[in-house]
């Protein structure tokens, strides 16, 4: 038999736990940017071409990562639908150290090309994984 003393308590934890809940996008599905995305090979493992930030990007969710004015981006890929709006890659410097970078998506419009490494002559089709929140 429970005590009364108790419900406040549950009732506390419950709506803690559900105030933090709404606020976190990690370990979701968040909504899907394109059904189709251009890659060097079907895996999208190499990368297409190295790109220089013009300018600094902050994310406005977990699909994308933030970039700083003249980092140096490796591109993975860049998405097929609204003309190329956005690519995916990883940032490249010393601030992530030992740190594996992570490949996210950002505007193109935020980066210059600097070399082209390999064409990108692959359409692949983009799965729930290419827009999940880890």
């Amino acid at each position: 038999m429970h005590s009364h003393r108790d419900m406040p308590c549950k009732l506390w934890l419950a709506l803690s736990l559900w105030l933090l809940l709404p606020t976190s996008e990690a370990g979701r599905q968040m909504p899907k940017l394109s059904d189709k995305k251009l890659c060097a090979d079907s895996e999208c493992s190499h990368p297409i071409l190295i790109a220089r930030a013009l300018q600094d990007y902050y994310p406005g969710d977990c699909r994308f990562i933030p970039i700083r004015q003249g980092q140096l981006v490796y591109v993975y890929a860049m998405l097929k639908d609204r003309g190329n709006l956005f690519w995916a890659g990883s940032v490249q410097d010393s601030y992530y150290g030992q740190q594996e970078a992570r490949i996210g998506h950002f505007p193109s419009s935020v980066v210059e090309e600097m070399h082209l490494l390999m064409p990108a002559n692959s359409e692949v089709k983009t799965t729930k994984w290419d827009f999940y929140c880890y």
